[in-house]
Parts: structure tokens; sequence; C-alpha cells
């Protein structure tokens, strides 16, 4: 009988230490959501200063597409943020005004610089999902998986394409 409450005990205690790794996980899983939330607001802010300064107007609503699909993340991310128990960002932060000041000063040597610079922030965000899909819990790390990563892949192609098109 001693042995059975023993082994009960022991199965309670992992209980509770599970919830609390879960816990730890989730507050965890928000902080880096709320991470990528923060990029995608930006990338947002940026595509829009880029739409807005762009001289070929053939590629305009290729940017605007790109722009939705960021739009269509960040709604995503912060739904799966508040799931999570948490509170999204609602600001892209000192990124984003960063990024108005980087993608403004592209804009004054064109559509060429315009594109490249947002570009680099596609492989910054590529990147940023690949690398830090380890700190996340499995659930999170599906997520990021199958709605993040494909999408953001598929804004590099797109937007590797316009580049091309205006070399």
């Amino acid at each position: 009988m001693y042995r059975l409450e023993y082994f009960r005990f022991l199965g309670n205690n992992n209980e509770e230490t599970g919830m609390t790794m879960q816990t730890h996980n989730r507050t965890d899983d928000v902080k880096y959501l709320n991470v990528f939330l923060k990029n995608e607001l930006s990338a947002v802010e940026t595509y829009q200063q880029c739409i807005n300064k762009v001289d070929d107007e053939k590629i305009a609503p290729s940017l605007a597409d790109l722009q939705n699909s960021h739009e269509r993340r960040a709604l995503l991310l912060r739904q799966k943020i508040v799931e999570l128990g948490g509170t999204p960002v609602d600001s892209s932060g000192m990124w984003g005004s960063f990024a108005k000041m980087v993608e403004g000063g592209a804009g004054l040597f064109g559509d060429r610089s315009a594109i490249a610079a947002l570009e680099e922030g596609e492989d910054r965000g590529r990147d940023n999902y690949i690398e830090k899909s380890d700190d996340l819990s499995p659930e999170v790390q599906r997520f990021v998986n199958a709605e993040l990563l494909p999408e953001q892949r598929r804004s590099h192609d797109m937007l590797n394409r316009i580049q091309k098109l205006i070399h």
C-alpha cells in the first residue's frame, strides 16, 4: 500500500511538473510569436511604403499581394497568441520605424534598391522562422511550419521573380 501511494505521489508530481513545463512553453511560445508578429507588422509597413514609392506600376499589384500575405500572417499570429493565453503586440515597435527609414532611403535609389531591401527582409523573416523553430513547443512548431513558413517562402520566391523583372 505504501508503495502504491508513493507511485501515485510521483505520478501527481510529474503531472504538476508537466503543467509547469506546459506553462513555461506557452510563455516562451507567446514571446517568440510576438517577435514574429512584430516582424510581420514591420513587413506590412515596409511594403506600404514601397508601394507608395515604386515607379513601375506593373509591380505595385504584386507588392500589394505580398503585403496582404504579411497581413494574413499577422492575423494568424494574433489568433495563435490569444489561443495560447497571451496578448498580441499591437505595433512593430522600433523595427517598424527602422524599416521605414531603410525603405525610405532605398526609395531614393529606385525600384531595384527598394525590391532588394524587401528581398533581404524576406530572407531575414524566413531565417527567423527557421532558427527560432527549435525554441518552440511542438504544437507551435507545427503552426509555424504549416502556416507561416510556406507563405514566407512563397513571398521570398515571388519577390525574387519581381526583382528579376526589373533588372
